[in-house]
């Protein structure tokens, strides 16, 4: 009896370590702002001292100005994350602004970091992601100013601006770092290219149709 309930006390304490070492630190601190001159590699970013940390380190301006759409997506995704805002590093949080021409697209994409919610602040998108394997279903929506819309984290997500006046939107993300993956540049635009006869196979065309497309990327 004694031998079983050791070998359960060792179980728990084994899922307990082991939940300990899978989850996110918390931080031990009040905030470790970038030392953007420090050479150590991190998962994350190194800290400077506390003691010289100043205001400008939490702070970002400019996010009331409209980005550029004049591109081929007619959108522009103005980032405030870490790498605007140092002190960010492991408060795991960050924001973009999103502006949108008339029948502006932000292509579909994917955070590997991070879930992402978004408010429409002017105009109406239609949004909408991917479930994955093996339903892929679509979840979509249309939303009009002040609606609000989550993209869970790592699914493929867009954003749709099928009217005739610019959008705007704010997503905030659940990480200092969220990243993106555009999924036509990843897939059509890497580097060196994926070869045809995977890409053909792929999506079932000829090897042709996969040239005119990498060359659009």
């Amino acid at each position: 009896m004694a031998t079983h309930a050791f070998l359960l006390a060792a179980a728990l304490l084994s899922l307990l370590c082991f939940h300990a070492i899978a989850s996110d630190p918390s931080l031990l601190q009040d905030f470790c702002v970038v030392d953007k001159m420090s050479t150590v590699r991190v998962n994350g970013f190194p800290c400077k001292d506390a003691k010289d940390v100043v205001a400008e380190d939490f702070f970002f301006q400019g996010l009331d100005m409209a980005g550029n759409t004049t591109n081929k997506q007619g959108s522009a995704v103005t980032p405030v994350n870490v790498a605007q805002i140092a002190g960010l590093n492991t408060l795991g949080i960050s924001l973009a602004r999103i502006d949108y021409a008339p029948f502006g697209l932000n292509p579909p994409h994917t955070h590997p970091r991070g879930t992402e919610i978004l408010t429409v602040l002017d105009g109406s998108l239609y949004v909408g992601f991917v479930t994955s394997n093996p339903d892929n279903k679509l979840i979509a929506k249309v939303l009009n100013k002040g609606d609000v819309f989550v993209f869970p984290e790592g699914l493929i997500h867009f954003q749709f601006n099928y009217g005739t006046k610019s959008a705007v939107a704010l997503a905030a993300l659940s990480s200092q770092n969220p990243g993106v993956i555009t999924v036509a540049n990843a897939v059509f635009g890497s580097k060196p290219s994926i070869s045809d006869d995977v890409l053909a196979k792929a999506f079932q065309v000829d090897k042709q149709t996969i040239d005119r497309i990498q060359a659009q990327f």
